[in-house]
Parts: structure tokens; sequence; C-alpha cells
């Protein structure tokens, strides 16, 4: 526990954000702001903007300023940050807070200071940056300080990314820009194309939730699936089941599962061996997808398994590495 101010892991997403302090989750909500568009400010932000997607007037605008795990609006991810530090923090403080942010592997040193910055503005007194690989790593507990070879897979909702560890630094890494949120594109695209029928993202989402899988199930599940017909325009139902929905993902899991190959072929042998023998961990909300395991095992002939809680992985490791500084500085982002 820290002496003078809170030390606050946040691993700021582009579907949710995650704070965690003392080793815990205290805030998981959307990363989405309402925003007032002629008044140019923030209605709500949270669980409470990501309600009113869909269902609000011209004159407010649902957005999500964090796009591909970057910062796409400095403004509204600024005060949006602000707003959840506060919430865990209180709004008056004594000492300023200390913060460990994720960050994709990979991103430019613009889109690196930019995060960078905000978490700054917020009123911290520190602001460390954490490569969303080596945070997840670090969150499931493998051994990153020894010789040996980790194979981390991160499934998030804007970007994908492979990493190996060995000796607290990352070795090889890929990072394809593509994540929940194109799965999501592809299930609406496909039930458009094939019934007709306009539904929105929210509404891809729930089908990928209750019937997704990356491979066919035994016990094939079914859901009704309401929209607007294409034609007629009028609000029209079909019934759509997991068989359909593993066609509509493959093609985006095809694309996301290149970073694990690019990694796979790149990683130096004496750590192949490792990872063959220990497999690789998938974390992120990616790894809710039933089966998910299974088809990256298939796809790469490397073992693959779940990690306990995928969802919280990055924001418990970042936490976490602030008390491993000394051990991690090297191989944290330089701002």
């Amino acid at each position: 526990m820290a002496l003078f101010g809170k030390e606050l892991g946040i691993d700021l997403g582009t579907v949710n954000i995650l704070i965690c302090e003392n080793g815990k989750v205290v805030l998981h909500e959307p990363t989405v702001a309402a925003v007032d568009i002629e008044m140019m400010k923030i209605v709500e932000t949270g669980q409470a903007a990501r309600d009113m997607e869909g269902r609000v007037p011209e004159v407010i605008e649902v957005m999500r300023p964090m796009r591909s795990g970057v910062i796409a609006d400095f403004e509204i991810t600024y005060e949006m940050l602000r707003y959840f530090v506060e919430k865990v923090t209180g709004p008056t403080r004594l000492f300023k807070p200390r913060l460990m942010v994720t960050v994709p592997y990979g991103v430019t040193s613009v889109e690196s200071r930019a995060v960078h910055e905000a978490a700054l503005q917020v009123g911290s007194r520190e602001v460390y940056l954490i490569q969303e690989p080596m945070a997840a790593a670090i969150g499931v507990g493998l051994p990153i300080s020894t010789p040996s070879g980790n194979l981390v897979v991160v499934l998030g909702g804007g970007v994908t990314q492979a990493a190996v560890l060995s000796m607290a630094g990352i070795v090889v890494a890929d990072t394809v820009r593509l994540g929940g949120l194109d799965l999501d594109d592809a299930i609406a695209t496909y039930i458009r194309k094939k019934y007709g029928l306009v539904i929105g993202q929210r509404t891809a989402e729930i089908v990928k939730i209750r019937i997704g899988s990356a491979i066919p199930l035994e016990d094939e599940k079914s859901m009704e699936v309401q929209g607007q017909d294409q034609v007629t325009g009028l609000p029209r139902t079909v019934i759509v089941e997991t068989s359909e929905v593993v066609e509509a993902v493959q093609e985006t899991l095809q694309l996301q599962v290149t970073a694990v190959r690019n990694v796979l072929e790149r990683t130096p042998p004496e750590l192949a061996s490792d990872i063959i023998d220990r497999g690789m961990v998938i974390t992120g909300g990616g790894a809710l997808m039933r089966g998910i395991d299974k088809w990256i095992t298939r796809e790469t002939g490397v073992a693959a398994y779940l990690a306990e809680d995928p969802v919280t992985c990055n924001v418990i490791g970042a936490h976490r590495a602030l008390s491993m500084l000394d051990r991690l500085k090297r191989s944290l982002p330089v701002v």
C-alpha cells in the first residue's frame, strides 16, 4: 500500500476501462461517452452512456474516444479518465495518486505521449506506461523474470497482441489492430447479407456473447435477433444459430491469429522450445468467446489455454508493476 497517495493500475481499453487498487478491481466501466454536440459537453460516461447507444436524439452523440487501443479524441478521453480517477480517489485529495497505464505493444511515440499526458493531467504525481502483453503476463503470474519463454496473447476490443517475454522484457511481439469490435461488425454484416436485416453493433455483440463461438458446438445454440428490414424498413425478427456466427467470424479470427503466427515464426529456437512445452496463455475480453483456445491451438499447433480471469489480467498486472519498477524500468515505454 502506498504511504503517500493511492497507487492505481489503469487498463485504458477500446471497449472498457478498468482501475485496480490494492490488488482489487475497483472500477470496470465501458470506455464510452455521450456528448452534447451543440454544447460540446459530456452528458454521461461509462455504463450510463453505453445504455444510451442507439437511443439518443441527433444533438447527442454516443462515442468511443479510444480506437484500436489508442486515443482518438484527446479531450473526451481526458475528461472521461479524470471522472473515473476521481470516482476512485475522491475529488479532493491531499496526496496525488501514482498511475501505471496500459498501452498496446507497437504504439507510436505520439500515441504513447497522448496517453501519458492525459493521465498526468488528471492530477497524478507520477505516470508510467506499460505494454499490455507485459501487464497481462504479470497479472497472470507468469515467471517473466526468468530466462524462460512465455507467450501471451491479448485479445482486446480493438487490438490483438502476441508477445514472447523473458528476463522481464519483451523478446518478440506483434500487433494487429483488430479485436472484439471487428467481430461484432462481422456478425452484423453477415446477418445483413444473409437475411437482409440491419442490426446495430450492440445487438451484434449480444449475439456474440449469447451464442457466439470460434468453433462449431455439439450443443447448437440459437436466439431471436430483431432488426430493421433492409428493403421495407420495417422491424423484423430472424433466428440465428451458433454455426452461422462461427461462419461469420472466421475471416476476422484468421486476421487476428496472424499476430500469433508472426511471433512464433520470429521466436528464437530456445524460447520456442519453452513455448511448445508450456503453451500460450490467452487474456483479454476476446478470450471469453467459446472455443477460442481450441481454435488457436488448431491454427498454430501450439497449446493455448485461458487465463483464470482474462478480462482483469491487464489491470491487475499494471498495478503489480508499480511494485516492480526496479526490474521493469528498462522494459517500460519511454515517453
